[in-house]
C-alpha cells in the first residue's frame, strides 16, 4: 500500500494537475490511492512550486473527487449489484461492505454521500451504492461536492502550509488522521440528527396545532 501511495505522488509531482486527477477520479472508484496522503502531498508540491497555484490544485482535487463519483455512480445505476459482487473484490467492494453502505443510505439519507467523504476506504466506494439506488443526482452532486470540497481543500491547505516539514506531519497524518475523520463525521452525524430530530417535531407541533384549530367550534 506504501508503495502505491508513494508511486501516486510521484505521478503528481511528475505530471502535475492532470496526475492529481487521475489519482483522485481512481481513487473514487474503489483504487487505494490514499487521498489522506496524496492531497497534503499536493499542498506540499504547491507550496514548493512544482504545482503553480493553490487554488487551482483544490479545484483540480474536487474536480477529480467528482469524476471518479461519477464514474462510480455510473457503474452501481447500470452494472448494479451482479457486476459489483463479480469484480468488486479487486477493488474492496465486499458484499458485506455494499450491505453496510445500503443500511448507512437508508438511515441517513442522501447526507450519507456527505459523511462518506471522510470516511477511509468507504469514501472510494461510496458512489456504488448510490448509483445502485437510482439516488437523485442533484442531491448525489451537491453532497460530493461539499464533502469533498471541505475535504479536499482542509488537506491541501494542511500540505501547503506545512512546506518544508511535510515528510514529518506525513507519518503523523496517516496515524492520527482517521481518528480525526472520525471525530469530525461524528460531530457533523450529531448536528445533523439533532437538526433531523428539531424539524420532525416542528412537524408534529404544526399538525397538532392544525388539529385543534380544526376541533375549536
Amino acid at each position: 500500500m506504501a508503495n502505491i501511495e508513494h508511486a501516486v505522488v510521484g505521478l503528481v509531482d511528475q505530471y502535475g494537475y492532470f496526475g492529481l486527477f487521475v489519482a483522485l477520479v481512481l481513487g473514487n472508484i474503489g483504487a487505494p490511492i490514499g487521498s489522506e496522503l496524496v492531497l497534503p502531498a499536493s499542498g506540499g508540491l504547491t507550496a514548493t512550486g512544482h504545482l503553480s497555484n493553490l487554488w487551482i490544485t483544490i479545484a483540480v482535487a474536487v474536480a477529480g473527487e467528482l469524476g471518479g463519483g461519477t464514474l462510480g455512480y455510473a457503474i452501481g445505476r447500470f452494472g448494479g449489484e451482479p457486476l459489483l459482487e463479480r469484480y468488486g473484490k479487486y477493488i474492496h467492494v465486499t458484499h458485506d461492505r455494499l450491505g453496510a453502505l445500503h443500511k448507512f443510505f437508508e438511515r441517513y439519507g442522501t447526507f450519507a454521500i456527505f459523511i462518506c467523504r471522510f470516511l477511509p476506504v468507504i469514501r472510494g466506494i461510496c458512489a456504488f451504492p448510490a448509483g445502485i439506488a437510482e439516488m437523485n443526482l442533484v442531491q448525489f452532486y451537491l453532497w460530493t461536492l461539499l464533502g469533498s470540497g471541505v475535504f479536499c481543500s482542509g488537506l491541501i491547505l494542511l500540505g501547503y502550509y506545512a512546506g518544508g516539514h511535510l515528510d514529518v506531519i506525513l507519518p503523523q497524518l496517516q496515524r492520527g488522521g482517521y481518528i480525526a475523520l472520525a471525530v469530525a463525521v461524528v460531530a457533523v452525524a450529531v448536528v445533523f440528527v439533532v437538526y433531523r430530530m428539531r424539524a420532525k417535531r416542528g412537524a408534529t407541533l404544526d399538525q397538532q396545532t392544525q388539529g385543534d384549530t380544526a376541533a375549536s367550534p
